[in-house]
């Protein structure tokens, strides 16, 4: 007999009660140090008290309206995104596949309206991750998330990731755009080169194309940035945000200057959801933690105390983890063993992590992490990898 819930997802037996800042406890009470943060969502960890504060006073108000009419938080939460990032115009939706859905439509159509109605392809990257509709998982290209459901969409060519010249080759005159994640979550860890993006920028100026940034797990302050194509100093234009802007409410958002925001006038995109008083409430409260004067300089400064821990976690365990990657509190160990039996073996030590591509374990904690608990963290993977490495000595 099939579960009421359907089979999709393959669970740890594990559910949790309650959640206190990075910390999380099970049903029995017991604690795990949350270095997976609902895959890079719980931006501000569990139970910060002005972010419940604001869903709880917003919740007792006002849930939902829809877009038929004005919503003032939505208005406001634009302004701010706008005020902080290369943005002119905001589109509030729910997921990072419905900011990707709209950032595809919002090329093809602005391009439409300048007059080539013809190009509609979109250049996307080996290893990239856009979500999991029909036309996101096509512009993924991954073959074992399109196994099973057609013909993918049409539109989408992929080329090798930080290889300007496969991308140059890819251009026709169908192309309306590039769309690319500053660093490669789900594919690995895998950073773009800031020299590839700046040349990706020049390259889409000289060819009328746009340039799309994916920052749906890197944006919202998650490599040390409000956005990760910040340290690049390259400006899309139009971008994703998800996962950490609501905190863990859904939520999510399509950034984009004027010249693709104009494109979407009335009637040519939507939402039931999106934007709502509720879901912008939580998006303006982490916002207000985000952007707080020196929020982004302590968490930079304990995620180098963090990457340099781990460091020293990968050269004390050469048979377990071969290398680090990533930026700001977006990690990642190569694993010299199967990254499922590292992620394991953390979750019976009492730390929650992610699996991602390449063998590799993402590291996504909370923003709000101490230095306490990123020694905490590199225990559990310390007994983690000698745990490990036991049982691969012990099978020779």
């Amino acid at each position: 007999m099939i579960s009421a819930l359907m089979p999709n997802f393959n669970r740890a037996d594990i559910a949790f009660d309650h959640g206190q800042g990075p910390w999380l406890f099970d049903m029995q009470e017991r604690r795990y140090l949350d270095f997976g943060a609902g895959i890079a969502t719980s931006s501000l960890g569990h139970g910060h008290p002005h972010l419940v504060k604001a869903i709880a006073e917003q919740a007792a108000k006002l849930i939902h309206v829809s877009n038929l009419y004005r919503v003032p938080q939505a208005e406001t939460l634009a302004a701010r995104f706008v005020a902080a990032s290369f943005a002119d115009s905001v589109f509030f939706c729910n997921s990072g596949a419905e900011a990707n859905e709209g950032l595809i439509k919002a090329m093809r159509k602005a391009q439409s309206d300048a007059g080539h109605p013809e190009r509609t392809r979109i250049i996307c990257f080996e290893g990239a991750f856009h979500g999991r509709t029909l036309a996101t998982i096509s512009a993924t290209g991954n073959p074992k998330y399109l196994a099973g459901f057609g013909k993918p969409v049409e539109g989408f060519d992929h080329v090798p990731f930080n290889n300007l010249n496969a991308v140059r080759a890819a251009i026709t005159a169908e192309t309306a755009g590039i769309l690319i994640e500053p660093i490669q979550g789900e594919g690995g860890i895998r950073a773009a080169q800031t020299q590839f993006l700046r040349d990706l920028r020049a390259t889409c100026d000289e060819f009328g194309l746009f340039l799309g940034f994916d920052e749906v797990q890197t944006g919202m302050g998650r490599t040390g940035k409000l956005l990760a194509h910040q340290w690049s100093d390259v400006e899309p234009d139009v971008a994703s945000l998800a996962k950490g802007i609501g905190g863990g409410f859904p939520m999510a958002a399509l950034l984009a200057k004027e010249r693709v925001a104009k494109a979407l006038v009335p009637g040519s995109h939507g939402t039931t959801f999106g934007g709502g008083p509720l879901a912008c409430a939580a998006g303006n409260a982490v916002l207000d933690v985000i952007l707080a004067d020196g929020f982004l300089d302590q968490m930079n400064d304990t995620a180098a105390y963090l990457h340099a821990g781990l460091e020293t976690l990968v050269a004390r365990h050469p048979a377990v983890f071969t290398e680090l990657r990533g930026k700001g509190l977006l990690l990642g160990l190569k694993c010299a063993v199967p990254n499922g039996d590292v992620q394991a073996e953390a979750l019976r030590q009492g730390l929650l992590s992610v699996a991602a591509g390449e063998n590799v374990l993402r590291l996504v904690p909370p923003l709000i992490i101490n230095r306490d608990e990123c020694d905490a963290a590199i225990t559990l993977l310390d007994k983690t990898a000698s745990a490990l490495a036991k049982t691969t000595e012990a099978a020779k």
